[in-house]
This record gives C-alpha cells, structure tokens and sequence, in this order.
C-alpha cells in the first residue's frame, strides 16, 4: 500500500497519511481548512515495512483504508518518555 505523507505548515510535528493516488482536495473540507498548505514529506511503501516511528503501522493502514487518511498528531510528554524508556 503506497501512501503520500504531508506535513501540516498550521500545526508542527502534524503529518497526514493519504493513499498514494488520493488528491489532498479529496479530504474533508473541516480537515483541509485546519490543516493549511500540504507539504509533501514523502511517499512510502506500507507494505515493505514493519512499523513505523510514531505510529502503529496496522493502524495507519486501518484508517486509510477506513478514512482515506491517518492524522499523525504530535507525541506526547508521555508518549516520548515511553519510547526513550523502549530504547534502552
């Protein structure tokens, strides 16, 4: 499952998932308008990995297939202290 990965100009450390032959005016307008200008990341085969930094991969790949996009919002205080703890 190919996807293109933008990171949001409004909200720092925001990254939106969409499949890779979705259009970015295809998502919900309350999103768009939130969201501001996309700036394209990347684009990334799910199926040639495992996981994934921040996120779940089954669950990025639940939620395009369900929504048509996965919201990567900023960690945590919480969430990076687990993944500091996980690293050592």
């Amino acid at each position: 499952m190919m996807c293109s990965i933008y990171k949001s100009a409004k909200k720092p450390e925001t990254y939106l998932y969409i499949p890779y032959d979705s259009k970015f005016e295809d998502l919900p307008e309350g999103l768009i308008q939130v969201w501001g200008t996309p700036e394209l990341v990347m684009h990334l085969d799910l199926e040639k990995r495992q996981t994934l930094a921040l996120c779940d991969i089954s669950e990025v790949k639940a939620k395009l297939e369900e929504e048509g996009y996965f919201l990567q919002m900023p960690p945590s205080e919480e969430e990076i202290a687990r993944l500091i703890a996980g690293k050592k």
